[in-house]
């Protein structure tokens, strides 16, 4: 037997060459920084073309809190996300920030602006410093999703997954396995 070269033959590789999405501005920008990954030369840029190609579960939006946050202390710097900036209502104060994002939520944005900040798209960002330098690459909780928190078996001793209950009540699985009081606890 032979290796099927019409199936792929011996590549092995599963990264992505490129984005699934067929959004003509990605695409663009992915013709953009695939430029500047090669001509250039900087680590930068090819971490940035990489995320640009990844699915939306590993784009995960980052708030203007956590943001802030990470940015404590390099406020001359650029702040740059392949992903969403969102809008954070528990924060009263936002600092002067300079954000590079794929998009920003309405919100968002405008607090940023009123802020005396800027929002910069990733073209712009490529005017400004080709090479990435003066930045700060953030990623978002990749972790935080909701999803994330069932993964797992629940009721196995040392587990924390979440189980799927209809309600929160004293009826749904909280009998036995689950108080001393009704035959034993995990």
């Amino acid at each position: 037997m032979g290796i099927d070269l019409i199936a792929g033959g011996r590549n092995k590789k599963k990264s992505r060459e490129a984005p699934a999405s067929d959004n003509l501005y990605l695409k663009l920008l992915v013709k953009l920084y695939r430029f500047l990954a090669r001509r250039t030369g900087a680590k930068f840029n090819e971490v940035v073309l990489k995320r640009l190609f990844m699915s939306k579960i590993n784009q995960p939006p980052l708030s203007i809190s956590k943001l802030a946050t990470f940015m404590k202390g390099k406020e001359s710097k650029i702040a740059v996300l392949v992903g969403t900036i969102t809008d954070d209502t528990r924060m009263y104060e936002v600092p002067k920030l300079k954000v590079c994002a794929l998009r920003f939520t309405e919100t968002a944005r405008a607090r940023i602006v009123k802020a005396g900040g800027e929002c910069l798209t990733f073209d712009q960002l490529a005017l400004l410093c080709p090479t990435g330098s003066n930045t700060v690459l953030l990623r978002g909780p990749k972790l935080a999703r909701e999803a994330v928190k069932h993964f797992g078996a629940p009721g196995i001793p040392g587990s924390n997954a979440k189980p799927f209950v209809r309600a929160k009540g004293r009826k749904f699985e909280k009998a036995r396995g689950r108080r001393k009081s009704r035959g034993f606890k995990v």
